[in-house]
C-alpha cells in the first residue's frame, strides 16, 4: 500500500478544516454574534409624524433608522392596548390572554379598588416605597432568554419612567429594572432584583431628579417659525412647562413630558459606559422606554406644537444613545425600536366646533344597572365595579341566589345596550367565544380572563367617559376616539438589508424575530414565527 506524502496529508487537513469552517460560517450566515442588543419601546409613536418631521431630524436618529434599518410601518396589536399591556406583547411575543397583562391596572372586585397589575406587597422598594415585581407576568420575555442564553454571565438592565414597563422590559431574570419613583423622584427598583449598580445610588444622592426639576423647564427646542404645518394662531404662543416643588404631581407631570426622555437617555448611557455593556463574553441587553404621547397637562387642547417638539427632542436622544452603543460595540449591536398604539385623548374639542359630544358616567351607569338587576332578581349589590370598559358583577350573589351566571350577564348586557352613548356591549361569554364584533378574535386574545369583567362596553366616539365609579379615583376621564391598533417599528442589525415592510405584521412576531437575530430561543409563549429579514 503506497504511503501518503506527509506534506500532502497536512494540506488536505487544512483544506478540510477550512471547508468545515466555511460550512459553519455559511450555516450561521457568516456573522459574529452581536455584543449588545438594545430594545426601545416608544409610547404613542406615529409614522406620520416621523415622515413629516424627517427634514428636522439628525442623521443619527430617526433618519438612521429610516436609512439603515428595516421599517415595519404597520405593527398590529389586534386591539388598542395601553402602553403596559402593549410592552408585554412586544417583550413576550404573546397576547394578554397568555401573558396575564391585560392592562396597566386590574380591578380588585372584593376590595372594590384599582391596583397596578404588577403590584407585589411581598417585595420591598429600593429607593422608593413602591412595591412591584414580575410575578404577575406569566411567561418568559426576550430579556429572560438573553440572560438564560448567557448563563448568567451577561447583563440585562431595563430603564423606564414607569415602574411596570421597566419590569416588563427586564422580565424575571434581569440584573435590575429601574423607574422614576412617583413619591420622591429617585431612580428606583425592587428587591426582587438583586443587582443594584452603585451608579444609581450615586445619581440619586449627587444629582437627584428632585433638585434638577426645581430649575428645569420645557420650552420649544426650535424657533416657532421653524415648526412645519403649524397654524398661525399657534405660532404666537410658545409653551412653557415647569415642575415646581410645591406641585404634588410634579413627578407624574415630568414623566409625561418630553424632557423625561433625556433623563432616560442619560442614565442608559451611564449604564453602557460604567458597566461596560457590550464588552462581555456573550450578549448584553439594555431596554428603555420613551414617550411622545400627547401631553396630558397641555394648556391648549390643540397640542400639535408639544407633539412635534417631543419628536424632535426624542430624535436627539436616540442619536445620542445610538452613538454610545456604537462606541461600546464597534457597530456590532442589534437595535429594535417598537411603538405602542396611540391612546384615547383626555381632552375634548372646543365647544365652538360643534362636534357631537356626550358624557358616559360610569357611576350612573353602574347604579342604573344595579337598580335594574334588583328589579329583576331581588335586592342586593349586583354591580361591584367598573374599570377600562369592564363592568364587574357580584358573582357571589349570583351563586347565592342559584342563578345562571351566563343568563344574568346577558340580561345586564341587554340593559346597558339601551343606555345613551353605548356603541357596543359584549358579555365575557361572547368575548371568549370570539363573538365580540368584527374583530372578535383579536378582542379574545387581548382579554385576560383573570382580570376581565363580566360586561364590556364601547362608547360612541366623541363621548367622554367619566371615570367616577367608586374605587377608581386614579383613572382619568377620556374622550373616546377610535384609535388604530397599529404602530411602526424599526430593526437595525448588522447584515440586515434596509427595507420598508408595509404589510401588517403581528406585534407578537417582534420577540421571535429579535431572538433569531441573536441566535437564541424565543420566549416560551411566542407562538408566531420570526419575520424573514435575512
Amino acid at each position: 500500500m503506497p504511503r501518503i506524502n506527509s506534506t500532502l496529508s497536512s494540506r488536505l487537513v487544512v483544506v478540510l478544516l477550512a471547508s468545515m469552517v466555511g460550512m459553519s460560517l455559511s450555516a450561521s450566515g457568516g456573522k459574529e454574534r452581536p455584543k449588545l442588543v438594545v430594545g426601545i419601546v416608544v409610547e404613542g409613536l406615529q409614522a406620520d409624524y416621523i415622515n413629516n418631521l424627517r427634514d428636522y431630524f439628525s442623521e443619527g436618529g430617526f433618519n438612521r433608522l429610516l436609512r439603515d434599518g428595516v421599517m415595519l410601518s404597520n405593527v398590529d396589536y389586534g386591539t388598542a392596548l395601553d402602553p403596559v399591556a402593549a410592552t408585554a406583547v412586544v417583550m413576550t411575543g404573546a397576547s394578554p390572554a397568555v401573558t396575564g397583562i391585560g392592562s396597566e391596572f386590574k380591578y380588585d372586585v372584593e376590595a372594590q379598588r384599582l391596583e397596578p397589575i404588577l403590584l407585589d406587597p411581598s417585595t420591598i422598594g429600593n429607593f422608593t416605597s413602591e412595591t412591584y415585581s414580575p410575578a404577575g407576568l406569566l411567561v418568559s420575555t426576550i430579556a429572560d432568554e438573553v440572560r438564560i442564553a448567557g448563563g448568567g454571565v451577561t447583563n440585562v438592565y431595563a430603564i423606564s419612567p414607569d415602574p411596570q414597563q421597566a419590569i416588563l422590559l427586564g422580565g424575571h431574570a434581569a440584573n435590575s429594572a429601574f423607574w422614576i419613583s412617583d413619591t420622591n423622584g429617585n431612580w428606583a427598583t425592587t428587591t426582587f432584583y438583586k443587582d443594584v449598580p452603585a451608579l444609581v445610588g450615586g445619581r440619586n444622592r449627587i444629582t437627584p431628579l428632585a433638585s434638577k426639576l426645581d430649575t428645569m423647564s420645557w420650552t420649544p427646542a426650535l424657533k416657532m417659525s421653524d415648526y412645519p404645518d403649524l397654524p398661525d394662531h399657534l405660532k404666537h404662543y410658545p409653551f412653557r412647562y415647569v415642575f415646581p416643588r410645591g406641585n404634588s404631581e410634579r413627578y407624574n407631570i415630568f414623566k409625561n413630558s418630553a424632557p423625561v426622555n433625556a433623563e432616560v437617555t442619560s442614565l442608559a448611557n451611564e449604564f453602557i459606559k460604567t458597566l461596560s455593556l457590550g464588552s462581555h463574553d456573550g450578549v448584553d441587553m439594555l431596554n428603555v422606554t420613551y414617550t411622545v404621547a400627547p401631553f396630558e397637562y397641555a394648556k391648549n387642547p390643540d397640542n400639535r406644537l408639544e407633539m412635534m417638539d417631543s419628536y424632535i427632542r426624542l430624535d436627539r436622544n436616540i442619536e445620542q444613545l445610538f452613538s454610545d452603543v456604537d462606541h461600546a460595540t464597534g457597530g456590532n449591536s442589534v437595535i429594535f425600536l417598537v411603538a405602542t398604539p396611540p391612546s384615547s385623548t383626555v381632552r375634548r374639542d372646543d365647544e365652538k366646533w360643534n362636534i357631537p359630544y356626550g358624557e358616559f358616567s360610569t357611576r350612573k351607569a353602574g347604579s342604573l344597572l344595579n337598580m335594574y338587576l334588583m328589579a329583576v332578581y331581588g335586592t342586593g349589590e349586583w354591580v361591584k365595579g367598573y374599570h377600562n370598559g369592564h363592568f364587574y358583577l357580584n358573582t357571589n350573589l349570583i351563586k347565592e341566589k342559584g342563578l345562571d351566571a351566563k343568563a344574568v350577564r346577558a340580561e345586564a348586557a341587554a340593559f346597558i345596550a339601551k343606555m345613551s352613548g353605548i356603541k357596543d356591549v359584549f358579555t365575557i361569554d361572547q368575548i371568549l367565544s370570539g363573538d365580540a364584533g368584527d374583530n372578535g378574535s383579536a378582542v379574545k386574545r387581548n382579554t385576560n380572563i383573570n382580570s376581565a369583567g363580566d360586561i364590556y362596553v364601547n362608547v360612541i366616539p366623541g363621548w367622554e367617559i367619566i371615570n367616577d365609579y367608586i374605587g377608581a379615583p386614579s383613572s382619568r376621564n377620556q374622550v373616546e376616539r377610535i384609535a388604530a391598533a397599529t404602530a411602526p417599528a424599526f430593526i437595525l442589525a448588522p447584515g440586515i438589508a434596509p427595507r420598508r415592510i408595509d404589510i401588517p405584521v403581528d406585534a407578537r412576531a417582534i420577540a421571535p424575530t429579535v431572538a433569531r437575530l441573536l441566535r437564541i430561543r424565543s420566549p416560551n409563549a411566542a407562538s408566531l414565527p420570526a419575520i424573514g429579514l435575512e
